[in-house]
């Protein structure tokens, strides 16, 4: 059993004991006795009408009905893409997901396009991030404009450090942000990523890859010709190099986030997005180093390959790595000083 093997284990584990997991569970379990409606009986809670009000006040109705636990934060989540004329209409739910949900939404005819993808993450209550400890070593937190939180603003790094509400929010800024900022830097290197359209506090918007009857399935549920494999095992390949680059490691890469329509693949997923750096090597950066960056690209490399193998493709994840590795990463101190200045340099993008 490899590494990778035990990770993934520990994951099923950990999601197989969650508490949270364990008391859906049991509820499911205990279904409490149906009490016929009576006169006395209300039709419907306060709540209901709380979640009523908020799209009904932005003038915000959607033909997808979400479920009641969801209604809320969805509306809240997506009413300023609405009132900023991005989108009109929010249509289904593609993917579900412990820590956010995509769904398809009609896009406003100013933008251009058709259908536009809103990505919503769930309260914070509900979301379960795995390890995100080990992603976020080497990053700067970022503000909801995209810039750097100082080193210096006390109050701050205070609250991040005693997890308080305020440092919560900060922590989960930053992981949606990095998200962004992600997309917005690859599109522009012409990477295979959805073109990025605009972020709230809790939600990003994008461009939606498939049309009105599906969305563009992961590679995960697609079996390729031999042909087609070698090719877009090759693309991977290049997407992989690129980001390295640029002084990035996608950080959950395999073929359950990069999507596949039409001959084309998709890079999705990036909160987890891990700086290249690594410490034996660079502790004149301070901050901006990540331990396990070889061992997170290692892990991108490996998953990546097991797929492309079951389809044919003949590839060693071990001498991809070495390659990758000791071209961009393990290489001399001082190009690996300015790339890392450049990766925790502020950029403001809420343009």
């Amino acid at each position: 059993m490899t590494k990778f093997d035990e990770l993934d284990r520990y994951e099923m584990y950990e999601t197989e004991f969650d508490p949270i997991h364990q008391d859906r569970q049991a509820r499911r379990k205990r279904k409490p006795r149906q009490v016929p409606p009576t006169r006395h009986t209300p039709k419907a809670t306060a709540t209901d009408f709380v979640d009523a009000a908020i799209g009904l006040e932005a003038g915000f109705n959607t033909t997808y009905q979400p479920s009641r636990h969801e209604s809320g934060w969805l509306i809240e989540s997506l009413r300023e893409f609405y009132g900023q004329e991005l989108i009109s209409d929010v249509n289904g739910l593609v993917k579900g997901g412990k820590e956010a949900s995509v769904y398809r939404c009609k896009a406003h005819p100013q933008t251009g396009m058709e259908w536009v993808a809103a990505k919503v993450y769930r309260p914070r209550m509900f979301r379960q991030l795995r390890n995100d400890k080990m992603y976020r070593q080497g990053r700067t937190v970022l503000k909801q404009s995209g810039k750097a939180v100082k080193a210096t603003d006390s109050r701050a790094m205070r609250a991040l450090g005693k997890k308080s509400t305020y440092g919560e929010q900060l922590a989960h800024t930053s992981w949606l942000m990095h998200e962004y900022t992600t997309l917005k830097r690859f599109y522009e290197m012409s990477m295979a990523v959805p073109k990025p359209l605009a972020t709230t506090s809790n939600a990003i918007l994008m461009a939606y890859i498939g049309d009105e009857h599906m969305a563009a399935p992961p590679l995960s549920e697609v079996t390729l010709e031999r042909g087609e494999a070698n090719r877009l095992f090759q693309l991977v390949v290049e997407n992989i190099e690129l980001m390295l680059q640029d002084g990035r490691i996608h950080g959950d890469l395999s073929a359950y986030n990069i999507l596949y329509w039409q001959g084309e693949i998709t890079f999705i997923d990036f909160p987890q997005v891990t700086n290249a750096h690594v410490s034996r090597e660079t502790h004149m950066f301070g901050s901006a180093v990540n331990p396990d960056a070889e061992f997170i690209l290692e892990r991108d490399i490996t998953r990546v390959c097991e797929y492309f193998q079951k389809q044919g493709v003949h590839c060693s994840p071990q001498r991809i790595m070495d390659h990758l590795w000791y071209t961009y990463v393990a290489k001399d101190p001082e190009d690996m000083l300015a790339e890392a200045s450049r990766f925790t340099q502020e950029e403001d993008i809420s343009a």
